[in-house]
Order: C-alpha cells, then sequence, then structure tokens
C-alpha cells in the first residue's frame, strides 16, 4: 500500500504533527511506535513532507502520510485532511499556538500536545526546552498513559546492494551554516584517512551541490565517491546502513547513522549533544565545546563548532576502530564519555544560560 494517499475510509485514526526534516522524523520514531501500539486499530496518519514517506514506511508504524510542510521549520498553513475528524491529534511538531491551533480546526476529538499559557484548552505536560528531543515526545506522550521507550530507534536495514560498503561516509552540510564544520578540515579528514588506506566517500543534499565538489575537490576524491545532488531516501539508507563510519554535523544523516546502528562521529554546535546527540553507546562519539548555545539556524559556522579539530574527529574515528564486536555492543549503555570535548586544551566557555520555557514553534 503506498503511503502518500487520501480518504482510506472509516477506520478511526491518528494524526500526527511533524512537518519537519529526516533528523526530526528519525528523532520521532521512537513516539511514534509507542503511539502504533497504543492504538492498533487506528489508521495513523503522519504530516509530514511527502519526500519523506519512505522513511515513514521504514519505521513500522506509520499507514499513511499526508503531505505538509511549512517554511523552513515553520507551521505548515493548513493541512488537506478530509472526512470525519481525526479521533486523536498528536503535535510532535513544536509547543506553541501555531501548531495547537492548527490540529484543533480539524475538531479531533482529543488533542495530546504539550501546555502553552496562550492555549488553556490544551491540558498536556510542561515544555522543558533543555529536554533531548527524544525524551521529550515520549515524556509527552507517558503524559497521556502511553508508555514510549525512547531507545526504540532501529531501522530495518535496507536491501543491498550498498553503494560503497566499508567506506567512510563525510557530510559537510546541515540544515544551516551554523552547523557546518568548515569543508577545508573535512578535507583534512579525508586525506588522513585515505593515507590510511580508507575508502572515504562523500555526500550532500539537493542544495549543497558547490560543497560536496569543493570538498571532493580538496580531497582529491574521485568521482565514483562523490554522491552529491541529495541521494533519494532509499539509496542514502544503503549508503549509510554499508558505511564504515559517518562522520558529519548535526543533522539527519547522523540520526540515519543511529537508526543502522552505524558508527558515527558527530560534530556539535551550536546545540549540545544534550538536545540532540546520538544514545550513549560505544558506536557513537559526539564531539562538542560546552558553552553557551548558539543559533541553530544561524549564517555563519558556530564559535563551538570552530573549536573542534580535525585531530579529534581522527581520534575519534581511531577510537571506534578500536572497538570489538560491535554487533555485540548494539544494546549496552556507556557512559557520558562518549560526548567528549573536541581537544584538551581548549578553555571551556562559561555554561550556558538557561532558556525559555517556550521556544519558538518547532524548536
Amino acid at each position: 500500500m503506498g503511503l502518500v494517499g487520501g480518504e482510506s475510509g472509516r477506520v478511526p485514526r491518528v494524526l500526527v504533527l511533524r512537518a519537519l526534516g529526516l533528523g526530526d522524523l528519525l528523532a520521532g520514531v521512537p513516539a511514534l511506535r509507542a503511539l502504533r501500539r497504543a492504538y492498533p486499530g487506528h489508521e495513523l496518519v503522519l504530516a509530514t513532507p511527502a519526500e519523506l514517506a519512505p522513511v515513514a514506511a521504514a519505521t513500522g508504524a506509520v499507514d499513511r502520510v499526508l503531505p505538509a510542510a511549512g517554511p523552513g521549520r515553520a507551521v505548515p498553513r493548513g493541512l488537506d485532511w478530509t472526512g470525519p475528524p481525526p479521533d486523536v491529534a498528536v503535535d510532535l511538531h513544536g509547543n506553541g499556538p501555531p501548531s495547537h491551533r492548527l490540529l484543533s480546526r480539524l475538531g479531533p476529538r482529543r488533542l495530546l500536545a504539550f501546555a502553552h499559557p496562550e492555549t488553556p484548552e490544551v491540558d498536556g505536560p510542561p515544555w522543558y526546552a533543555e529536554e533531548h528531543e527524544r525524551e521529550r515526545w515520549c515524556r509527552l506522550l507517558r503524559a497521556y498513559g502511553i508508555d514510549a521507550d525512547p531507545t526504540d530507534l532501529r531501522l530495518p536495514r535496507p536491501p543491498g546492494p550498498y553503494p560503497a560498503p566499508g567506506a567512510v561516509v563525510l557530510h559537510p552540510g546541515a540544515g544551516a551554516p551554523s552547523r557546518c564544520w568548515p569543508v577545508e578540515r573535512y578535507a583534512v579528514v579525508a586525506e588522513a584517512l585515505r593515507a590510511r588506506g580508507r575508502r572515504v566517500v562523500v555526500t550532500g543534499g539537493a542544495d549543497e551541490a558547490d560543497l560536496v565538489a569543493r570538498l571532493a575537490k580538496l580531497a582529491d576524491l574521485p568521482d565514483t565517491d562523490v554522491f552529491g545532488g541529495g541521494l533519494p531516501y532509499d539509496r542514502l539508507s544503503a549508503l549509510v546502513a554499508g558505511a564504515r563510519t559517518v562522520v558529519s554535523g548535526d543533522t539527519g544523516i547522523a540520526h540515519l547513522a543511529v537508526a543502522h546502528a552505524t558508527p558515527s562521529v558527530t560534530l556539535f554546535g551550536p546545540v549540545p549533544p544534550s538536545r540532540w546527540g546520538p544514545p550513549p553507546r560505544p558506536r557513537h562519539r559526539a564531539l562538542w565545546h560546552p558553552g553557551p548555545d548558539g543559533d541553530p539556524h544561524g549564517h555563519r559556522t558556530d564559535p563551538a563548532l570552530l573549536r573542534i579539530t580535525p585531530d579529534a574527529v581522527l581520534e575519534a574515528l581511531d577510537g571506534l576502530e578500536a572497538l570489538d564486536g560491535l554487533e555485540a555492543l548494539d544494546g549496552l549503555e556507556a557512559p557520558d564519555t562518549q560526548n567528549i570535548q573536541a581537544t584538551q586544551d581548549t578553555p571551556e566557555a562559561p555554561e550556558a544560560p538557561e532558556a525559555p520555557e517556550a521556544p519558538e514553534e518547532g524548536a
């Protein structure tokens, strides 16, 4: 059955709003699966961008995608919902009035959402700005009596063939320049890995062709190792699942590496891994210098990200190489030291000030 479609009959329906990007959807997988278990006889409809339908299908939790998107991370202006009102509507998009009202206009019998002073009719739990994204949405559901496990993240491995089996995947792009580590530093990492005999490939989104081409040129990568132009999800999923390691900033491919249990090194700044990072397992390394939060949608590389050096990335990769029996480590929790500082001789910045109770919608 196709995941993008129209009215499917008079079965009870759950409508879930998460009209964001790849990483956002993957961070919401535990909550989606919890809703699937809580409403086994309902059709679960996910309002999300149409291009994420293959990701939704891979979760095993979604029956149908309702195409929906707004500019940037904004709430969509409307939803093309037909038929009777949803029996249950769930706001997994944000914590503010725009998403609350978008769903309320459909007249759901029940709305599950975080509380906000401007929508007092929503009797939900409080929003905590500093909470990890996966835990946030699971806590929302638990407040309504729905058991949710934030570690329920894995996706089935895609069938082969894998485009670059055993390669180290470098992904220099991100949703905003503030989360992009300098491409020259990726090139240093690529050259060092190739000198050790590793195959290195580079990926990028549909609007990142220049960035990918620049890295490929600096690192002298052959055309066969350049995967630009925004790979379709099935091919990107296979590339990540078959990779030796994924190195990227805080963006969707890092979450995909977690979903496929592919070892990863993720470079954080301006937002800390305590809010968007991988689970604390040995196969995932999060590099981060503590300090004040920056703008995750800013136009310049965040200073915290600039404090991460190529040597720190190579050291993290060496640590992953030293691990044996990674498959046996899947379910093990690792100490918080997996979220490590990128260098030892750089002084820590002051602690971040407390964030406001209700950040911008969809943050």
